[in-house]
């Protein structure tokens, strides 16, 4: 009789080394001047950058849901880890943190070496864009708990700022200038509505081509979320930024009240900035009401900047000068309102 292997109950441990080796030389091109590690050992070190007075660590983990599914469909994986970073690397930033670190969960039940390198392909890119070193991870072989050919991620990304330096949106107050940055899409929120609405309802192949996109569905939606983290350093750089709002699920309604003081809220002009076509789609397709709209999707802004007025221009620049495209939107006024209330929409924003 033959004996029972780790490899016939669904674990190759071959594989799992195999995948290792391909990650070193990924991790290797993130790698900081306070990593003291290589990726391999049971745990990531870092040192604190010199110079801090009163360092505080910051940190932040996410996944990017549903979008994953457009992954799998498309067979397309070398992008979705920039999503991964984007999300956690974008809220730590957010405090006026640099993200120094970043770690990784890949599980799967099947491991394939060149579908795990492949994503972590794209978690050393967005490392790459955010700064921060990709200090380790950990890939699970799980049979039996995903469905052949699937895989979830998660990260965890850990940043530094000194006290003095840390953005709280204390300072904020009523005529604050509310500036947007724009998104490069969805991002990776609102994924299980889009899918409803273009795929099912709308019937939409994700390899055929768009005219309102001016591409694929399938790479309008496996479109990698932007990384602001460099373009918030900027911003903060010119001495003007109260708060810092990354616009994930919930929208402008669900984000942006989290950084203001209690009694304060946001009146923000949707003729301000454009639309991404993807949403305008999702909207008619799916007969999607504008309320819903606003809280489920960024509707064209990853990012919200309120800053003194004073600062505005300077600040907008300093976004150009890094490749982010901003305009003003809005404008801070005192609120009693609800949560999501408290950003008060106005002009055509559909």
């Amino acid at each position: 009789m033959a004996k029972l292997t780790y490899r016939d109950a669904g674990v190759d441990i071959d594989a799992g080394d195999a995948l290792v080796e391909r990650i070193k030389p990924m991790a290797r091109s993130t790698r900081r001047p306070e990593v003291l590690a290589d990726v391999g050992g049971f745990a990531g070190l870092m040192r604190l950058p010199h110079g801090l007075e009163e360092p505080v660590l910051v940190s932040g983990t996410d996944g990017v849901g549903t979008k994953l599914k457009i992954a799998f469909a498309m067979n397309k994986h070398d992008t979705i880890g920039q999503d991964l970073v984007a999300m956690c690397a974008n809220d730590v930033a957010t405090c006026g943190a640099e993200p120094l670190f970043f770690l990784d969960y890949f599980g799967t039940g099947r491991l394939t070496v060149d579908v795990g390198a492949a994503v972590v392909s794209g978690i050393a890119q967005g490392c790459r864009l955010a700064g921060c070193a990709l200090l380790g991870g950990e890939t699970a072989e799980l049979p039996g708990m995903y469905a052949d050919g699937e895989y979830d991620l998660a990260g965890f990304c850990v940043g530094v700022v000194e006290r003095k330096k840390l953005i709280d949106g204390k300072s904020v107050r009523p005529g604050d200038c509310v500036i947007g940055v724009r998104s490069s899409g969805l991002h990776s929120n609102g994924y299980s509505l889009a899918r409803k609405a273009l795929l099912e309802k709308g019937a939409l192949a994700l390899d055929a081509h768009h005219a309102d996109l001016g591409r694929t569905v399938g790479e309008e939606l496996i479109e990698p979320t932007r990384i602001y983290a460099r373009a918030i350093a900027a911003a903060i750089r010119t001495g003007g930024v109260r708060a810092c709002s990354h616009i994930t699920g919930g929208g402008l309604p669900g984000n942006v009240p989290r950084v203001l003081p209690d009694g304060l809220g946001v009146r923000v002009d949707g003729t301000k900035w454009e639309r991404h076509p993807v949403f305008s789609l999702i909207q008619s397709i799916g007969e999607v009401d504008e309320h819903e709209m606003r809280r489920t999707f960024n509707l064209g802004l990853g990012l919200v900047i309120v800053c003194d007025p004073s600062r505005a221009d300077a600040v907008i620049s300093a976004l150009f000068t890094v490749g982010e495209k901003a305009s003003i939107i809005g404008e801070v006024i005192q609120s009693d309102a609800d949560f999501e209330a408290r950003v008060e929409f106005v002009g055509d924003t559909a």
